[in-house]
């Protein structure tokens, strides 16, 4: 009889790091964060690109937002990270690891910058500092995640971190009458020991 496998350790989320870049840092994300944060979620263009049907118009209000935004400290099963940059001091977005999956040592990720923050480099690095988080201090095995097929902008900067695409989820989106593909893409523990988030692109 062989001795029981013994159950992984379970990631510490509770504690929520700050972490440091040279062009962003990542900290806890708070209520006073919400009016900084505002802007992504009445963006026509943000939506589009995370495929938000409750966004523009349809947005929560900043009420619903604070509410929500003041309970990230507390969750024991996901990080919410504020993405802010250091050239200005500005909070630019969020970074988030979620859908915790115990048995698999997995987390789905995403992130959102406000708008005008966009093609400087602040999303990727902001990927590269959580994504790490994930992997050397959570003991994650898996982190993925899915980008729509009108996004390549974004597709690459998660190719310059490690993701690899895995596989299409086709007509995943229906958006404003047009069906959108979306790209599985993941970046596994033995993957991020070799390249640290810096793998070597074609």
């Amino acid at each position: 009889m062989t001795d029981p496998v013994p159950a992984p350790a379970r990631p510490d989320f509770r504690s929520k790091p700050t972490l440091s870049g040279p062009r962003v840092l990542l900290r806890p994300v708070t209520a006073d964060d919400v009016p900084a944060l505002l802007p992504m979620f009445h963006d026509p263009e943000a939506s589009r690109l995370t495929g938000n049907h409750a966004g523009g118009g349809d947005a929560p209000d900043e009420a619903r937002l604070r509410e929500w935004y003041a309970t990230r400290g507390d969750q024991d099963d996901r990080l919410d990270l504020a993405v802010v940059d250091r050239a200005t001091g500005h909070v630019v977005g969020e970074v988030v690891l979620n859908v915790w999956d115990p048995g698999n040592e997995s987390c789905n990720f995403r992130i959102c910058l406000v708008p005008g923050t966009y093609g400087q480099g602040l999303g990727t690095e902001a990927t590269r500092l959580i994504v790490g988080h994930g992997f050397e201090k959570l003991g994650l095995h898996r982190v993925s995640l899915e980008v729509y097929a009108f996004n390549p902008r974004a597709r690459r900067a998660y190719e310059k971190v490690g993701f690899v695409a895995e596989g299409v989820l086709r007509d995943a989106l229906l958006w404003e009458g047009e069906r959108v593909d979306a790209t599985v893409m993941s970046v596994l523990a033995p993957e991020w020991s070799r390249h640290r988030g810096m793998p070597a692109l074609p």
